[in-house]
């Protein structure tokens, strides 16, 4: 009786050492198969899941992931084909239309020097602020497109408020023509960040210029000493819903406005690429665009 339990119990310790091998196997490969996905997930890499476990369950799964991971890096590539191919067409298109612009505006200069009836001035007037209109909508497709397709950037060490001041002068005249009166706070103190001048100042003046778009009458700018900035303005023409999607590519509030809606997107680009942050919050009419570049 003694020697049949100890046989029952022998069997029993084999059967659960076994168990346990096999578990500690499938923890394994699943621990492998998580970690290649991980890597695959990170960086477009070819490499597949490999699994050292022979378990048939395991590499079934194993081989059905690795199909699906081929699917997806063939769409991919097709996808990131298709955006450089988009990118590439911008960039071209918006350099073909540069030079047929340039000669419009010289002869509407010349034209401005000829003697003409009140009718002719109104009519030459009209044409100058459409033409004014496409250069800046083609300019904006082209900044979009470079930026977008060219990572590299030349980043230094800068006074970030100073790069502030000079983007909000530089719409003084935009500012006046509409009665507006800035509500400003920058510090005192230097704040000084590692970032790419010329990009730095190009977000700011995206997100003045968007501002001074939808604005009601008013804009207030805070910057504070741990590198973060709110642009903010009465706007009852939007809601959270269009606040959240100002980011967006091509997204425009309103169709007649004279944008491409990339304005804010190049800024957010440009931000991220620094490793700073942007949000767009809507709160009681207000528009607040919150700019984060930490030190």
């Amino acid at each position: 009786m003694k020697l049949e339990l100890w046989i029952i119990i022998g069997i029993l310790g084999i059967t659960v050492l076994i168990l346990s091998l096999k578990l500690f196997l499938m923890r394994k490969s699943a621990r492998e198969i998580e970690s290649t996905l991980v890597d695959w997930l990170a960086a477009e890499t070819n490499t597949l899941i490999h699994i050292s476990s022979r378990d048939g369950c395991m590499r079934k799964l194993a081989a059905g992931l690795n199909i699906h991971l081929r699917m997806l890096r063939r769409e991919r590539r097709r996808f990131l084909h298709g955006d450089l191919e988009l990118k590439e067409a911008i960039t071209n298109i918006s350099h073909d239309l540069r030079t047929p612009l340039t000669a419009i505006c010289g002869y509407l200069d010349l034209l401005e020097r000829e003697e003409k009836t009140a009718t002719v001035k109104r009519y030459l007037s009209m044409i100058q602020n459409r033409t004014e209109v496409l250069k800046q909508l083609t300019e904006e497709l082209f900044v979009y497109s470079m930026a977008s397709s060219v990572p590299e950037s030349k980043p230094e060490t800068v006074n970030l408020s100073r790069i502030l001041e000079e983007s909000l002068l530089s719409f003084y005249g935009a500012m006046k023509q509409r009665s507006i009166i800035p509500d400003i706070s920058i510090p005192q103190a230097k704040i000084e960040r590692t970032l790419d001048p010329n990009a730095a100042n190009r977000i700011f003046s995206n997100i003045i210029g968007n501002a001074l778009k939808y604005s009601d009458g008013d804009f207030s700018v805070q910057m504070y000493e741990n590198g973060t900035i709110i642009f903010s303005n009465s706007a009852e023409t939007l809601n959270a819903v269009t606040a959240g999607r100002l980011f967006d590519r091509f997204y425009t509030v309103d169709s007649a406005q004279n944008g491409t809606g990339l304005g804010l997107s190049i800024a957010r680009l440009l931000t991220q690429r620094m490793g700073g942050t942007i949000t767009a919050d809507y709160s009681e009419g207000r528009l607040y665009i919150t700019v984060r570049f930490p030190a």
